[in-house]
């Protein structure tokens, strides 16, 4: 089973959209991997780098309300995916965007604004992770010399497409 979790990139911003995850010019790429490059590359944020060592280390991303608004293409979570990117966190996420990434295989946790703010009290330690527990349904922030649980909701037929693979294989397990 694939492990949920990792470094972390804290993107501390509502409405991030799916034109920012993934500019609309590379749509005509063929293969997902030819999409890799070009994650985040139209997010601004003040001291954000979308080529940076944290944007390539990152295997979770922690953000704030309304994630992945815009259209509905699945480059977005693919983007993610081929990065090697396992779970995205946020307050809020566009119904078609969260999905998108359920259907990938790939996690879309949802928690309240406190929860989310106690999260982002990590961005500043070096070296924070997050590791997930799809089946107890937790997750475990480090850093700072600190650790964190917290719990969170996954409906029962979301949790299995992940832990499937995504809908394909999910559909292959059970059809």
């Amino acid at each position: 089973m694939k492990a949920f979790g990792g470094s972390v990139l804290f993107l501390d911003r509502s409405d991030i959209n799916t034109d920012e995850i993934i500019p609309a010019k590379y749509l005509t790429e063929i293969t997902k991997e030819d999409l890799k490059p070009y994650i985040l590359e139209d997010l601004k944020l003040p001291g954000f780098d979308p080529k940076g060592e944290k944007t390539k280390s990152a295997r979770v991303i922690v953000s704030r309300a309304n994630f992945g608004c815009g259209s509905s293409r699945e480059h977005a979570p693919w983007v993610f995916e081929v990065n090697g990117i396992t779970a995205v966190i946020a307050e809020s996420f566009a119904r078609i965007f969260r999905q998108n990434m359920f259907n990938c295989g790939m996690a879309a946790i949802e928690l309240p604004k406190e929860k989310i703010d106690a999260l982002f009290a990590y961005a500043g330690a070096p070296d924070v992770t997050i590791s997930l527990d799809l089946a107890s349904q937790s997750l475990a922030v480090c850093g700072a010399g600190k650790e964190e649980t917290f719990s969170f909701d996954i409906s029962p037929f979301d949790k299995a497409l992940v832990l499937a693979g995504g809908w394909v294989d999910y559909a292959d397990q059970k059809y």
